[in-house]
């Protein structure tokens, strides 16, 4: 089911989430709560959704890249279920990139993050996950854990002059102006 997503100006949105119990895993409307932000991921072409953006304060995140319109250059990333993210940054080296969000729609900005980190969380069956994540995919994932933190990535951009609206983006940014 496609889930209501929650847009800056909701409380939702800035509220810190709570743990996910390990025993809420395997609960079947759980289940189904992953597999609907998934399919609301979808809906929306986002790479990435938190759980909050629908309206559940869980630490819940998923995120997935598959040749992806908007990110035609970026390296493929498996569907991933993210609950309970630990996010520790590697590298302390930062890159500046162009990102959006489905809770501040038709926006884009560009925003610093750091090139890799490293993940520790829970799969989508409970299992431990452990691994590195770097450019793109460290970009996601740093912008996930942040929804699950009550911020958004306008909080992380050092100059609000390069926000635009995607279409306008899309034709100057993308260099798609004719």
């Amino acid at each position: 089911m496609i889930l209501k997503v929650a847009r800056l100006g909701n409380p939702v949105v800035r509220e810190v989430a709570r743990e996910a119990a390990t025993n809420e895993i395997a609960n079947r409307d759980f289940q189904r709560l992953l597999d609907d932000m998934v399919e609301t991921m979808h809906e929306y072409d986002g790479v990435g959704l938190a759980a909050p953006q629908v309206h559940v304060q869980l630490r819940v995140a998923v995120l997935e890249v598959v040749r992806h319109p908007r990110y035609p250059h970026a390296d493929p990333v498996p569907l991933t279920f993210l609950i309970n993210p630990v996010v520790t940054v590697l590298d302390q080296n930062m890159a500046e990139d162009w990102e959006g969000c489905l809770s501040v729609p038709e926006l884009r900005g560009l925003v610093p993050r750091y090139k890799s980190v490293r993940v520790q969380a829970r799969g989508r069956r409970g299992e431990k996950l452990d691994f590195v994540a770097v450019d793109f995919h460290a970009r996601v994932i740093q912008h996930e854990t942040d929804l699950l933190n009550g911020m958004v990535y306008l909080d992380r951009m050092k100059d609000l002059r390069t926000l635009s609206y995607l279409l306008e983006w899309q034709r100057y940014a993308l260099g798609e102006a004719s």
